[in-house]
């Protein structure tokens, strides 16, 4: 039986990207909004807990012990049943696969949302047709679950916002032997999708150089696989530019680009990441659109860097014409001259 609207209990089935979980808090904080006295645990892989940790609107995050793409029925089954205990109302299921509707129909929610996907009928109860002509943007197709019924028009989306760990940042500062002597620009040069995403980073080094000699320092952020790429912008000029990739967790990379007065990145899960702590976002988007995954910033807070070129949006990973002009043709001079601005 489910309770009154003043004491929901959700259970969120979050997305598997850095990006998408950084936009699912819109949807969570839709749901703070409207059902203030609300629970919400976020069922999630286990990398993303620590940024569930700095959404204030969540309640739990709670590892789904299972990796991307696996399948794992009898793992989803008894994390579904474990969690009966927890008398939970709603189920909020994010991503559209059959498998990710498992754990709260194993969990015995009496309301469980999602979208149409891979036949989940019995498995969701409340189930809803995605209208991509309404919803363009994948912020908005979160945050319509939060409503009763499919909306006619497109819902606002809060912006996402990040809490920083002060104690945190002034570790690693410390760690790292980095100061605010100088205004500190973030370089996110990575893209997990492929390099199809990738402005070149031969970009990212004349960049860099014009900022240090404009009495700017950057900090290269990213993963290990980014490293490589960390190393070649801060050749020459390792003075004022470091390269800090594969030696933070997510959660310090949170509170350094706290530290940061803008950012340059592609279009990535950091990218998202950045938008939500508040710091100025200089976004390159190369396959994919700024109309379907824009910084969710305010205005003055994001500039976005697309050439929208016959050939693009293609989504592809690779480009398949050979040439990557959507990104080679966004000139550095062009991005440095509106940082400096």
């Amino acid at each position: 039986m489910v309770t009154d609207d003043n004491h929901r209990r959700y259970l969120i089935v979050g997305p598997s990207w850095i990006g998408d979980m950084v936009m699912a808090q819109s949807l969570f904080i839709t749901l703070k909004q409207q059902y203030p006295d609300c629970q919400i645990d976020v069922l999630a892989p286990e990398w993303s807990l620590p940024i569930l940790n700095r959404m204030a609107e969540v309640d739990a995050g709670i590892s789904a012990d299972v990796g991307h793409g696996e399948f794992s029925f009898f793992k989803r089954r008894k994390l579904g049943v474990s969690l009966r205990e927890k008398k939970y109302t709603h189920a909020i299921v994010i991503p559209r696969s059959w498998k990710s509707a498992l754990i709260p129909y194993f969990a015995n929610i009496p309301v469980r949302t999602g979208y149409k996907g891979e036949l989940r009928y019995g498995l969701l109860n409340d189930i809803r047709v995605l209208d991509k002509q309404v919803l363009k943007m994948t912020v908005q197709r979160y945050v319509a679950h939060a409503y009763k019924d499919n909306p006619s028009i497109a819902p606002g989306t809060p912006n996402p916002r990040l809490q920083v760990d002060i104690s945190n940042k002034e570790q690693i500062l410390k760690q790292y032997g980095l100061n605010l002597v100088r205004s500190v620009m973030c370089f996110m040069p990575g893209a997990e999708y492929g390099p199809a995403k990738q402005w070149p980073i031969e970009y990212y080094e004349k960049l860099a150089v014009s900022l240090v000699d404009s009495g700017w320092q950057v900090w290269v952020l990213g993963s290990e696989k980014d490293s490589v790429a960390g190393n070649k912008i801060a050749a020459g000029i390792s003075d004022h530019v470091f390269n800090l990739c594969g030696k933070t967790r997510l959660a310090d990379t949170v509170d350094l680009l706290a530290c940061a007065k803008s950012v340059v990145t592609n279009d990535s899960g950091l990218m998202h990441v950045a938008a939500a702590v508040g710091v100025e976002v200089n976004v390159i988007y190369g396959s994919s659109t700024p109309e379907y995954t824009p910084p969710l910033a305010q205005e003055n807070k994001r500039n976005i860097f697309y050439l929208g070129l016959e050939c693009s949006p293609c989504f592809e990973r690779v480009c398949k014409y050979g040439h990557y002009n959507c990104l080679k043709k966004i000139d550095v001079d062009m991005v440095y001259s509106l940082i400096n601005e």
